[in-house]
């Protein structure tokens, strides 16, 4: 019997063609191939020819990250965050993944879901992966960092934003959170309000801390007394700012004011408020932080911080690419600092007029 003439069309490709195939099937070295591709010196014109023929019948997609890995030039950054909802995060990553990828680069993200053991698992995902970079917004939880200083000890450059480590050999992109929190309770101070209430978050995250001495200075400037029954301290969910607001508004000397160091709290605190028959801002004035989308269709509106999400963003980008590019070398610590903007609305506005949108002044 004859042997079966060869088919001239190829067989349907139910899984993609590797380098590997392509070598095979010409008889070469899969260097060959690779260097052909590459339109390297070495191959003269007539292989390179068939292997880009060969390339094109089976729509061969070559393994950019494996060749990548292979130079020891990975085009991927990490990203953890600790969680992809509302506003201020999914913004954030919007401004990253929009530098990273003009400069070239893909992004894994990563989420913790506030809990540091998940943040732990992320980084050695991220490792594994092996990332050019890492950036990264603490976890709720995370009180101890030994994971993220292996990431500094393997020599891998990392930068925080928002929620950052403290120190001083630390590369972050933050918001001025304590001159945001000043900006909010002298607003509230210019409406008249005197006994001003502070919903805080936790004070080992440097974001919450800040906002709360910010708070505190506004006070003092005011010549006010911190009260300390006037403070709660919280996880910044919506059901606590209920909580908070109802102990304060039930107590023989409910405060006027409340400054919250999130939307999420303010929103759970302004409910509660109208739930027990207070009117906004009437009866108590309420100021919040990071500019969720809820706050412009509550009724009534919420005044809070503006984060400058996208710019924190590309400016993370750009600072972990300068890090990046150094490769290495001697890289001094930088913090960049945006200024934040308070966003005045209804649930905070007295008799006393303010511009609508103020921006901080340099102090």
């Amino acid at each position: 019997m004859s042997p079966r003439k060869k088919s001239e069309t190829p067989p349907a490709v139910t899984t993609p063609v590797s380098m590997a195939d392509l070598a095979r099937e010409l008889g070469v070295s899969m260097t060959t191939i690779s260097r052909a591709l590459s339109d390297h010196y070495s191959i003269g014109p007539e292989m390179k020819s068939k292997v880009l023929k060969l390339a094109k019948k089976y729509n061969y997609q070559p393994n950019r990250l494996a060749s990548a890995l292979r130079k020891g030039k990975s085009k991927l950054l990490g990203i953890i965050v600790p969680y992809i909802e509302g506003r201020f995060f999914p913004s954030v990553v919007h401004g990253i993944e929009t530098a990273a990828r003009k400069a070239g680069y893909n992004v894994i993200i990563c989420q913790s879901h506030e809990d540091v053991a998940q943040e732990r698992q992320n980084v050695e995902a991220l490792l594994s992966a092996q990332v050019a970079g890492i950036m990264v917004s603490l976890a709720r939880t995370t009180t101890q960092f030994t994971h993220l200083e292996k990431v500094q000890s393997r020599g891998l450059p990392l930068v925080f934003f928002d929620r950052s480590m403290e120190g001083e050999d630390v590369h972050a992109v933050v918001l001025d959170d304590q001159e945001g929190a000043l900006l909010s309770t002298r607003h509230l101070l210019a409406q008249g309000c005197r006994r001003i209430a502070h919903l805080a978050g936790p004070q080992h995250l440097s974001i919450y801390k800040n906002r709360c001495r910010g708070y505190v200075e506004a006070l003092r400037e005011a010549g006010l007394p911190v009260e300390e029954e006037l403070i709660t301290y919280t996880d910044m969910t919506q059901p606590e700012g209920a909580a908070a607001m109802h102990a304060w508004l039930t107590s023989p000397n409910p405060p006027d004011a409340v400054f919250s160091a999130g939307d999420y709290c303010a929103l759970g605190a302004m409910q509660e408020a109208e739930r027990l028959g207070f009117r906004v801002p009437d009866d108590v004035a309420i100021s919040g932080f990071s500019n969720e989308a809820f706050t412009t269709i509550t009724k009534p509106t919420i005044t809070t911080v503006d984060q400058r999400c996208e710019e924190m963003g590309q400016a993370t980008v750009r600072l972990l690419l300068e890090l990046i590019e150094a490769d290495g070398s001697t890289f001094a610590a930088r913090q960049i600092v945006l200024r934040p903007e308070l966003l005045v609305r209804e649930s905070s506005l007295g008799q006393v007029a303010e511009p609508v949108n103020t921006r901080t002044k340099k102090r």
